[in-house]
């Protein structure tokens, strides 16, 4: 069978393979002339995920029998919606894909089904803004409706920033609409779980460590323990409530969460497995194969996960550069082979221009450690920033270090 891939970074590489594994012929559709999985797929043809209608062409002339993607909200939608124009198998309909990914939509069930969540409004403009939020309490998080990899995300302090974040966030949104919340103090959770015949199994929580002294939340981490299992309790009785209110029955889960004094609060959600190679992540951490499950779901084949905790630390890291033009990668794989990092994921290759380091689509690789303890990671980690690079044309290391001191 011809299978249509959206999207050819890092993590879909991952997806390739698995479905390789079932003998199908791939074709990766993708903006960039030159993305990480091109050189994994029989055929790749340049054109943007979110433009439905070339999709729709390009499924059509290929005649392909399944469309689908892995870990990105945005080309997921289009998953759905061509799928069902073209009456082509999906685990989730149009309707569920435009619930999981639209943060207005999203926001209105947790309200109608208690499930806790940031005081918030929906905006279209930037007009008598000010008098819309006059009962909300500053600092305000202004996002998108609409769109993945942390794009258009701001944290405000006053109402300047807030018309500015606003303009931003609706030119990035494909409706033209904002979400305005209240920023909630406290640890960031990124919770992956599975949807198994409408029951939520839960296979990790991590907190999601941001670059410091910024407006916007580019994470640099993700991060492994960060809560008792006591609180990764609540933590699956919540996200079982969004499973009940969005009726998901088969599908990959993330929910990401606030914890503080007061309790969870859901911040967003969608049917998917998370980013930045989080399905290794979870491999290691949970000892469940999330890719290859996640290949068997969409293939209409037997699922069965059974999370069982592997492993007491675990940390993916991601690295950001200044702007230039990639050559080469060092260090990773000789840091690999000595077995100080467990894996290593190029997210940019070759003669891709790097322009700025803010949303998690501007990461350039990243790199999985384990160890024992909180100490043991530590130094891994310095030891790892310490003995890798990126270099431009002129041989010059454009990798940002130490970016946890940033």
């Amino acid at each position: 069978m011809k299978i249509l891939v959206l999207a050819g970074g890092s993590d879909q590489i991952a997806l390739i393979q698995e479905l390789k594994k079932y003998k199908h012929e791939i074709i990766l559709l993708d903006y960039f002339e030159n993305p990480p999985a091109k050189q994994y797929a029989d055929k790749h043809i340049q054109a943007s995920t979110l433009d439905v209608n070339a999709v729709v062409d390009v499924a059509k002339n290929e005649n392909v029998g399944l469309i689908t993607t892995a870990c990105t909200d945005q080309a997921l939608m289009t998953v759905a919606e061509v799928s069902e124009k073209l009456g082509l198998p999906c685990y989730i309909s149009h309707k569920t894909g435009l619930n999981v990914t639209n943060k207005a939509y999203m926001k209105k069930v947790f309200i109608d089904n208690n499930i806790p969540t940031s005081k918030h409004i929906i905006v279209d403009d930037v007009y008598c803004i000010d008098e819309k939020l006059k009962d909300f309490q500053y600092p305000l998080v202004v996002k998108p409706v609409d769109c993945n990899s942390s794009k258009g995300v701001k944290k405000v302090e006053n109402v300047e920033m807030l018309k500015l974040a606003l303009i931003d966030a609706i030119s990035y949104s494909r409706t033209n609409t904002a979400v305005v919340e209240e920023f909630k103090k406290g640890v960031e959770l990124s919770c992956d779980l599975y949807v198994q015949d409408g029951t939520a199994k839960l296979l990790s929580v991590t907190t999601s460590r941001k670059i410091r002294n910024r407006n916007s939340f580019t994470i640099i981490q993700s991060y492994y323990p960060v809560i008792s299992k006591n609180e990764e309790k609540s933590v699956l009785s919540i996200s079982q409530q969004i499973v009940d209110a969005f009726k998901l029955k088969d599908c990959p889960l993330l929910v990401q969460m606030i914890y503080n004094d007061h309790g969870l609060f859901v911040l967003e959600f969608s049917a998917r497995m998370g980013g930045g190679s989080k399905y290794k992540l979870i491999e290691v951490l949970a000892g469940v194969n999330i890719m290859r499950n996640y290949v068997r779901l969409v293939l209409d084949l037997p699922v069965n996960v059974n999370p069982t905790r592997q492993i007491n630390y675990v940390t993916m890291n991601y690295v950001y550069c200044n702007p230039g033009v990639i050559k080469e990668f060092k260090g990773l794989k000789e840091l690999y082979e000595k077995g100080i990092i467990t894996y290593f994921f190029e997210y940019k290759t070759c003669n891709m221009k790097i322009e700025r380091a803010e949303t998690s689509g501007d990461r350039a690789c990243g790199y999985l450690v384990t160890a024992q303890n909180a100490k043991e990671m530590d130094e891994k980690i310095s030891y790892v920033d310490s003995h890798i690079a990126i270099l431009n044309e002129k041989g010059q290391d454009i990798m940002i270090h130490k970016i946890w001191e940033c």
